[in-house]
């Protein structure tokens, strides 16, 4: 994700209701942080591969994963705004 798009997805999901930053994993990488309210966070494109898939973390140990979903290589901002907000991330 591109940190323009990133920005832009960020500031979708907030209008929406939901608490999102642009996280920065690395340097030139961009995704979206999402916490979750019970410690946990969801750090959504931050591996740099292509596709939309999040890893679910709390206190920086992985605890649980949203995987790819199919197609989400040729989302548009608003297609991957709609999948984050429809996602399931699991029991605390």
């Amino acid at each position: 994700m591109r940190q323009d798009e990133a920005d832009r997805v960020a500031a979708a999901l907030s209008e929406r209701g939901i608490i999102a930053r642009v996280a920065r994993p690395a340097a030139y990488r961009f995704g979206i942080r999402i916490p979750l309210g019970d410690g946990r966070e969801a750090l959504w494109d931050v591996d740099g591969a292509a596709g939309l898939e999040a890893q679910i973390m709390r206190d920086g140990v992985l605890v649980g994963f949203v995987p790819q979903i199919a197609g989400s290589q040729n989302f548009d901002e608003r297609q991957t705004v709609e999948a984050i907000l429809a996602a399931d991330y699991g029991p605390a």
